[in-house]
């Protein structure tokens, strides 16, 4: 926020094939079934998406939930605090930062927050693969202090964690990149897959569209199909980001 006697700026790029936000630009909003939750929407069909991806503050021992429609899987990932996932049975799961799940359209989110908790939601239509030897997907649970870190594009400097299996059953990938400065995606990629991607930590350049544009923690990107997009760490601690990308699944004509 800045002073009355400063000029307003920002870096907030928004076009058709891409939209680079930082978290400065997000009023807050409120959910229904979210309480007193401070709710950031960082991507809808508003902007190009086919996707809504949530960035909600969750003030300690409130509660919010997403009701499950048949129709919409859910993917969460804690970001700070401390709180639990409430399910349907007697057995609940404790959540800290890094904990991480995917719920199928049949599952309801239901977090209760024991410290102030921030969380990134993301949601979207699941696309069965209509196959019978492809059955639908269990809802997982997981922290990503568990999950395999492994080297990426034979570089040690670029480490690959991959949240969600990679495996036919799931249309969404949620991946985490970490790049030591000096170290980034070796080529431009453009293809038909979209991306939402939050930074966790670090800075660098991200090129979008034929630009390269500084980023850093908090800054959220939304990539469309077909957006050429590369990425280069700098500053003197490592970059991180968590992202989604649609997979999986004919494209629809």
């Amino acid at each position: 926020m800045r002073a009355p006697h400063q000029l307003v700026h920002s870096r907030a790029r928004v076009r058709p094939r891409y939209a680079l936000l930082p978290l400065e630009g997000f009023p807050s909003s409120r959910l229904p079934t979210w309480g007193d939750a401070e709710v950031r929407v960082l991507a809808a069909p508003a902007l190009g998406a086919r996707f809504v991806q949530y960035l909600i503050d969750l003030p300690a021992g409130n509660e919010g939930i997403f009701f499950q429609d048949g129709r919409t899987e859910t993917f969460y990932y804690v970001l700070a605090g401390s709180g639990s996932f409430v399910p349907a049975t007697p057995i609940g799961r404790e959540l800290c930062p890094g904990s991480f799940g995917l719920l199928t359209p049949a599952d309801d989110l239901f977090l209760k927050a024991m410290a102030a908790m921030r969380v990134l939601v993301l949601r979207k239509v699941f696309e069965p693969a209509n196959l019978k030897h492809i059955p639908g997907f269990k809802a997982l649970h997981g922290a990503a202090n568990d999950v395999r870190t492994d080297v990426w594009a034979d570089n040690p400097h670029a480490r690959l964690q991959t949240l969600i299996p990679d495996e036919l059953a799931y249309d969404m990938a949620m991946n985490i990149f970490t790049f030591d400065p000096g170290h980034g995606l070796p080529y431009v990629e453009t293809h038909v897959m979209e991306h939402g991607l939050l930074m966790l930590e670090g800075k660098g350049l991200y090129y979008l569209d034929g630009e390269w544009m500084e980023v850093e923690k908090d800054d959220f990107i939304w990539m469309g199909p077909y957006c050429p997009q590369s990425f280069y760490a700098t500053g003197p601690t490592p970059a991180k980001y968590i992202y989604y990308k649609n997979v999986n699944r004919e494209i629809e004509l």
